[in-house]
């Protein structure tokens, strides 16, 4: 089995959504059942990894960044058994831990492409990591060029790729290695039963999009530039931010594309029916 949707195909459909003034979509999503609804709800793009996968278990999608589950190996799971055959008119992207050590990283992206994956993104990444720890992984051989290495290895493929970015330099590395969609990552999001109690705030998110927009725009402008995660958290949040930096093509979403929907609607529907009163006799 090959890709089902090719590099161009899937840019098209993005830029066609950018030029016809509607906001790009993308879902990231832990179970078949979520990722059918989303391209059901018109998803432009679904995608795929372990932090996803730890999210529909009833955990914080932090979970994905300890040291208890093959990144890799579910994501490839995940897309083979769960998401490509309930998804069949929406591309599919795998997001792989890059600076896995114990995988040559260039032959798993051509497994993960073969096995019908339309595109490779960096999730989890060391881009969310910070202090000693960080510090640690780059000086080790373990950091965030690894994931610069792959998404340009998957680009020289054909293949679609999209990059989380936390920074300037990150986004123009991504872009000059050929990478189709720069996601401006502002951090873990709140809200729901295991959201953060901490997270970026508006502004800060604001300054971060825009310094990297404004860095793309002299060599890279036509790159699809979306973002996730922070203080948004509906669509209502989503639409506030475009007042502030209309020049963002879409939103990523994460637990508002599936915990936050299922932590509403189940309880919900769980009381309806603990409503309903046996009828009296007679």
């Amino acid at each position: 089995m090959a890709a089902r949707f090719t590099r161009e195909q899937i840019n098209a459909r993005l830029k066609a959504e950018r030029d016809a003034g509607k906001m790009v979509y993308d879902a990231l999503c832990g179970t078949g059942i979520t990722a059918k609804m989303a391209a059901r709800g018109g998803a432009d793009m679904i995608s795929t990894h372990i932090l996803a996968y730890f999210r529909m278990q009833g955990l914080s999608s932090m979970a994905g960044y300890l040291p208890i589950g093959d990144a890799n190996a579910i994501t490839l799971e995940l897309c083979e058994r769960s998401l490509l055959n309930v998804v069949p008119d929406c591309p599919v992207i795998a997001g792989l831990l890059c600076v896995d050590p114990t995988r040559d990283m260039r032959a798993f992206v051509d497994r993960c492409l073969a096995a019908g994956a339309d595109g490779i993104m960096n999730c989890p990444t060391v881009a969310l990591i910070d202090g000693k720890f960080r510090s640690d992984l780059e000086e080790t051989g373990t950091g965030y060029q690894n994931e610069i290495d792959v998404l340009g290895y998957a680009a020289s493929r054909g293949a679609f790729t999209k990059a989380f970015v936390t920074t300037v330099d990150e986004a123009i590395a991504m872009a000059e290695v050929g990478v189709d969609n720069i996601i401006v990552h502002y951090g873990n999001s709140s809200g729901g039963t295991i959201g953060s109690a901490t997270v970026m705030d508006e502004g800060a998110s604001l300054e971060r999009t825009a310094s990297i927009i404004d860095a793309l725009e002299a060599k890279f402008s036509d790159l699809i530039v979306t973002c996730h995660g922070g203080s948004i958290e509906a669509p209502d949040d989503f639409r506030d931010f475009l007042k502030n930096e209309p020049r963002i093509d879409g939103y990523v979403g994460g637990s508002s594309a599936e915990r936050f929907p299922i932590e509403e609607s189940i309880p919900r529907v769980t009381a309806g029916f603990k409503s309903v009163r046996r009828p009296k006799a007679g």
